[in-house]
């Protein structure tokens, strides 16, 4: 059996999940979301993401995190470079706490998941939820999300690492 920790890069929200398991099989699971303060400056923010993250990765000692890639919608290239800071503090975090990191896109564990690359959140939420048997909705979307992408972890890496 192994842990794989999933994360939802997000300034205001962050998603996180935790899940134990091997192959296709989930054991247990855990999710939630770090907040920050739009009031905060940038720095704290960062500070606020990594801190927590790090904690739980010391608390839980995964064996494998899987971090959604970075991507920038040219509409608003300023969101990509912040989503870049966030995502640059969380791939930080797991290589402090020696962790191995894998970065997937989201389409991708969309496509996976719901046999759609271009699902909507709430039809991600709906499979993860159908695949883990689990009857209360997973709500924030980013956690759901981050539960999307530790559930592809275990289903590709949930062997022997």
């Amino acid at each position: 059996m192994i842990t794989v920790v999933g994360v939802d890069p997000g300034l205001a929200a962050t998603g996180v999940a935790v899940i134990e398991g091997a192959g296709l099989s989930v054991k247990n699971f855990s999710y939630g979301t770090i907040r920050t303060f739009s009031r905060d400056p940038l720095p704290d923010r960062l500070n606020r993401i990594y801190s927590m993250l790090s904690s739980l990765l010391a608390d839980r000692s995964p064996d494998l995190m899987v971090v959604e890639d970075v991507f920038s919608v040219e509409k608003f290239p300023q969101s990509g470079i912040t989503l870049g800071k966030v995502t640059g503090v969380i791939l930080l975090a797991g290589c402090r706490k020696n962790v191995r990191v894998i970065e997937v896109p989201v389409r991708e564990a969309k496509q996976v998941l719901t046999g759609s690359g271009s699902a909507d959140k709430k039809q991600l939420e709906e499979s993860v939820r159908r695949r883990l048997n689990h009857q209360i909705p997973i709500k924030p979307y980013h956690a759901s999300d981050a539960m999307a992408l530790a559930m592809i972890g275990l289903y590709r890496w949930g062997g022997p690492l």
